[in-house]
């Protein structure tokens, strides 16, 4: 038989029985559906984390404490970062900028107004460091820091939550119930996903530590490389710093550690990398149903269809005709089933993205994939009943009732 006498044999017999045709494509339909939503979820995770720890700054290294050692255990934080390393660190060549960090939450008012965000006491460096803009005002400065302003920049979603849509710059707000003048205002930058960077206010760090909080230790810096220079050169050097700085000789443990945003970036990609196969995983598993399904169909199809391949075989079909027959019915319906799939999955990554407040990414990868499987589902679970199909003895065949 000609290859094209054999798909419209195939495409008759499907047609012929379309609602079995339907119900055997609904486990593949949902199977490549789950798949290609599935992907969309873990590429748009991946890019939503990419994209936030992008939005934390460039060329970024973080210095923070280490751990306590307690009975030869490591558990707690040891404080011994101080605004003196974070200066000493700005000395290191290739460092462009630092923005030593720390933070509490605290009830911040203004009139009736109130709210519960993120206080970061820091330096004026930490515009850059961070890449924050900032839309009305002015941002910190030095001569704020040394002389212990009770100044307050306030991020967007703060702003918004305390004044609405009133000019908050000149007006006073309590911090703890001290008193700080709002002196600027950021640009909003969007959740970041495990924080966000518009529900906070900023003050200078001296004033963080000694009105408010009563410290001396600073929790991290963050560290700004000059662009081209060699990040693993900086986190060595700063590293060396800070040992000298400690007094930190021979074999004991560093009380910090230096990390850069490349491994906090592969570190992020490696965990939404782990969720997204597990969710495919998972996903995959109505594949396998549905080709079962399939494979039951198809053998149900050849014993109905006993008749028709012995007067096949009787007028000169080989035995390959047959097999090739089945094998393509199969097939077919599979990667009908797969488009539809497609389509379905295309549906629920649109809804979860405009709805859900998730972004979902579909990369044409895994079109391909989706169309690949669904294929390989039809030849793996088609080739048992089409081997049964072409095996008939015609004349066998030709008896049956």
């Amino acid at each position: 038989m000609l290859i094209w006498e054999i798909l419209r044999s195939a495409y008759r017999s499907l047609a012929a029985n379309r609602l079995r045709t339907c119900l055997t494509m609904l486990g593949i339909i949902i199977g490549v559906a789950s798949v290609v939503a599935m992907i969309g979820l873990g590429e748009g995770a991946r890019i939503n984390v990419e994209n936030s720890v992008k939005s934390l700054g460039t060329n970024l290294l973080t210095v923070r404490p280490g751990m306590e050692r307690r009975r030869h255990r490591r558990q707690g934080t040891v404080q011994t970062l101080t605004l003196k390393d974070a200066y000493a660190i700005q000395n290191v060549q290739g460092v462009a900028n630092i923005a030593p960090e720390v933070t509490q939450s605290a009830q911040v008012k203004y009139l009736a107004s109130n709210t519960n965000t993120r206080i970061v006491g820091t330096t004026q460096g930490y515009r850059t460091v961070r890449a924050v803009d900032v839309a009305a005002g002015a941002f910190i400065t030095q001569s704020d820091i040394s002389a212990r302003r009770r100044i307050a920049v306030l991020g967007a979603e703060a702003a918004s939550t305390l004044f609405g849509k009133m000019d908050p710059l000149g007006e006073r707000i309590q911090i703890k119930g001290i008193g700080f003048t709002v002196t600027g205002v950021l640009e909003a930058k969007g959740d970041a996903g495990w924080f966000n960077p518009d529900d906070m206010i900023i003050i200078p760090v001296s004033t963080f530590q000694q009105a408010i909080y009563g410290i001396e230790n600073v929790a991290f810096v963050s560290v700004q490389v000059e662009d081209g220079y060699p990040m693993e050169q900086a986190q060595e050097d700063i590293e060396r710093l800070i040992r000298s700085r400690h007094r930190i000789t021979g074999d004991k443990l560093d009380d910090f550690h230096v990390r850069s945003q490349v491994e906090l970036l592969e570190r992020m990609n490696e965990i939404t990398g782990s969720f997204a196969i597990l969710l495919v995983g998972i996903a995959a598993i109505s594949l396998v149903v549905g080709g079962i399904g399939i494979m039951n169909i198809m053998l149900v199809s050849v014993r109905e269809r006993t008749r028709e391949i012995g007067i096949r075989k009787a007028v000169g079909a080989r035995r390959q005709d047959i097999l090739l027959q089945f094998l393509i019915e199969a097939v077919s319906v599979c990667i009908l089933g797969g488009l539809v799939g497609i389509a379905v999955g295309y549906g629920i990554a649109a809804i979860i993205d405009n709805y859900a407040d998730f972004k979902t990414v579909i990369p044409m990868y895994a079109i391909f994939l989706a169309v690949g499987t669904s294929a390989s589902v039809g030849i793996i679970f088609g080739v048992w009943p089409a081997i049964e199909a072409s095996r008939l003895d015609p004349v066998e065949a030709l008896r049956y009732e």
